[in-house]
């Protein structure tokens, strides 16, 4: 077990040198310069989300009655994850959808999108829903919020 963490950690940790076009793309990932509107909540997955610590995903939904009508996950600092992370998120995206609430996914580094392609997870949560960056994923929840008022009007 030990050997497989080891193995894990290595596989994710990279040395590599700032450069401008490395400060450029990340700005579409960057919070500060971004509207949050009140039908959106944001929330980050920092770290390997392996066996063990995916219970902490339940933040989320603790208090899934207090939820705007779209999540955002943000996994840009999620470095690693195995397959019982990827059942936690799908549980996730079930138990959202359950209550009405839509989920979008973004930022995923290589190792996760690897993960997140070879289990079909774009499937499981709509490939629109699985963004490359922040930005994008605000633009998704706009879309849906836009979708969900369109249906109330023609109630």
């Amino acid at each position: 077990m030990a050997l497989l963490f080891i193995r894990r950690v290595s596989v994710t940790t990279t040395v590599s040198m700032v450069t401008a076009d490395y400060v450029e793309a990340g700005r579409v990932h960057i919070l500060q310069d971004k509207d949050i509107p009140p039908y959106v909540a944001i929330f980050r997955i920092h770290g390997p989300f392996l066996f063990g610590v995916t219970d902490k995903i339940a933040l989320v939904t603790d208090n899934i009655h207090q939820l705007p009508p779209v999540v955002i996950v943000r996994l840009r600092n999620m470095t690693a994850i195995d397959a019982t992370g990827m059942r936690a998120l799908e549980d996730l995206a079930d138990t959202l959808r359950a209550s009405g609430r839509a989920l979008v996914f973004c930022g995923a580094r290589e190792q996760p999108n690897v993960m997140m392609r070879a289990a079909d997870f774009h499937r499981h949560v709509g490939e629109q829903n699985v963004c490359p960056d922040v930005q994008t994923a605000l633009r998704r929840a706009a879309e849906i919020h836009a979708g969900v008022a369109l249906r109330a009007e023609a109630i």
